[in-house]
């Protein structure tokens, strides 16, 4: 069936030639219910150096996660065992693109997920009911309304866990007895209550370490997974990478026929990594913004004036543009954060304008937006 045009198609959609391809050349050892072996997992994540050739046509596998190789392994690892995974990092560390990642691969979808919120209750993610079919038939199979956990657990999928640290504590408990027994239990269903996870299974949550505190995970459920620490990027040029490799396809997505700018991808990417780092490459102290200074906030910073300058201008990058969608980045927690960034640019920017000239002095003649 042809799907319709969508903002953000599911991982398994956007790459469905490439994982196609892994599963019909792919010899490797799979775990029962997997689509691909732990080896095309990794291949479909860390891409190949050659293409793949599959039904006459050469098919390139790109690399999509730009960080930590062996965490990825270890990922891959701990999902075809009996333990949980857990990705916690900083905001924007692309812990919810690897888990997306790992499910499209493992299980062929990405999107059997549920969203942990202050509001999220326990059959969010057990099970609901259907109440006309119940009051109508009584506790059947076919009035319960199956939510993502019980979902995973028949038909032997990943289940994934976003932002599990927002959710009440006593609901992030109801997943330890599913956890260490694999089991799930519907009272009201009898004998028949009784849900055995398939093989293939396996939960994947995400937390952001900002969240600690919020509600704190118990002992008791922290000892259900394996954790895993997604760190920000620490290299420039990997992160200008990032930028440049997700802004393109935000732009093939939504039909914006303009190239990335390299330069500016590397000035955006200088400036994060400075902010978030707390030191220049000139040498410079920085006074580090409380803001959330990730390389998914760059990326969106750069695709914002990517669209400004594709649909108000002339497809060329505006650096007062660019400043004025960092200002809206920068500012969103604390007002003591733009005098940060002023003195970012009184400082680091307008040394680097001098030394480097040409884009960094661009660049420092549009402070004139920090307002």
């Amino acid at each position: 069936m042809e799907r319709k045009a969508e903002i953000k198609p599911p991982v398994e959609v956007r790459y469905q030639k490439e994982l196609e391809a892994l599963a019909a050349l792919d010899e490797g050892k799979r775990p029962l219910n997997w689509k691909l072996s732990p080896r095309a997992v990794r291949t479909f994540i860390l891409g190949s150096r050659n293409p793949l050739l599959y039904n006459g046509e050469e098919i390139p596998v790109r690399k999509k996660y730009l960080g930590n190789d062996a965490l990825v392994e270890r990922c891959i690892i701990t999902l075809a065992g009996n333990r949980g995974l857990m990705l916690v990092g900083e905001p924007g560390t692309a812990k919810t693109m690897l888990s997306e990642l790992l499910s499209a691969a493992i299980s062929g979808t990405s999107t059997n997920t549920i969203q942990g919120t202050a509001g999220t209750t326990e059959d969010m993610i057990k099970y609901s009911w259907n109440y006309a079919l119940l009051l109508a038939k009584g506790p059947v199979r076919e009035a319960l309304v199956p939510s993502p956990l019980y979902v995973g657990m028949e038909q032997g999928i990943l289940t994934r866990f976003e932002e599990i640290t927002r959710t009440p504590a006593e609901i992030q408990d109801s997943l330890i007895s599913v956890l260490s027994d694999k089991v799930l239990n519907v009272p009201e269903l009898g004998e028949d209550g009784l849900l055995f996870a398939k093989a293939g299974f396996n939960v994947i949550g995400t937390a952001n370490t900002r969240d600690k505190g919020v509600n704190e995970m118990s002992s008791a459920l922290k000892r259900r997974f394996n954790f895993e620490t997604v760190m920000p990027v620490r290299d420039v040029s990997l992160e200008k990478q990032i930028i440049i490799n997700e802004v393109e396809e935000l732009a093939k997505e939504s039909r914006i026929d303009m190239p990335v700018d390299e330069d500016v991808a590397e000035l955006l990417a200088s400036t994060y990594h400075e902010l978030r780092e707390g030191v220049s490459s000139m040498g410079h102290r920085i006074d580090r913004p409380s803001a959330v200074m990730s390389t998914a906030e760059a990326v969106s910073v750069y695709y914002q004036t990517m669209m400004t300058a594709y649909y108000y201008g002339d497809s060329r990058m505006d650096l007062g543009c660019l400043v004025q969608n960092l200002v809206g980045a920068v500012q969103k927690e604390n007002k003591e954060d733009m005098e940060k960034l002023r003195s970012y640019f009184q400082t680091v920017v307008r040394d680097k304008g001098g030394k480097e000239g040409a884009l960094w002095s661009e660049y420092y003649e549009a402070r004139k937006h920090l307002k």
